[in-house]
């Protein structure tokens, strides 16, 4: 097993800056931080190589283009063993509107954020959802009526 990297403080004010804007330029990049291109451009390789840096993408206004509704769904399975988990997971991770999953400890074993068109859009993910037979016991969904604040967590102090 290979080990992670340490990180100095270089590379986190890289991670830092791409996260802020990941389309900047190497030299707006090298500039940011203080470093010369080359040096800079070696280390971004490194941080990519070693899975520090997992992609770029724009972040889109879906409502632009077309209504969306976010709902967030506390889901509780019927069974508790290690296959259970397995199959509702993989159904997640295979359902384009599940825009996040997360398993959680306590009285919910899941927490969903989706998006769909509408209200009755949601009703009829989560009826073929219980159709699939895939452990869902109970959910209970809340409509999202506004973002106040979504961002990636800050990249921390190494």
């Amino acid at each position: 097993m290979a080990t992670t990297p340490r990180l100095d403080s270089y590379d986190i004010a890289i991670l830092r800056e791409l996260q802020r804007n990941g389309r900047m330029t190497k030299v707006a990049l090298a500039e940011a931080v203080n470093l010369s291109p080359s040096p800079c451009w070696e280390r971004l390789k490194k941080l990519e190589s070693a899975g520090f840096i997992t992609g770029y993408r724009a972040q889109v206004d879906i409502r632009k283009i077309a209504p969306v509704t976010e709902v967030l769904v506390e889901v509780v399975l019927d069974g508790h063993r290690a296959a259970d988990f397995r199959t509702f997971e993989e159904a997640m991770k295979a359902e384009p509107c599940v825009q996040g999953c997360w398993a959680l400890g306590g009285g919910v074993d899941y927490i969903l954020h989706l998006s769909v068109s509408d209200v009755d859009a949601y009703q009829r993910l989560m009826d073929s959802l219980l159709d699939a037979d895939i452990g869902i016991g109970r959910y209970f969904g809340y409509i999202v009526t506004r973002t106040v604040k979504a961002e990636a967590p800050p990249v921390p102090d190494p």
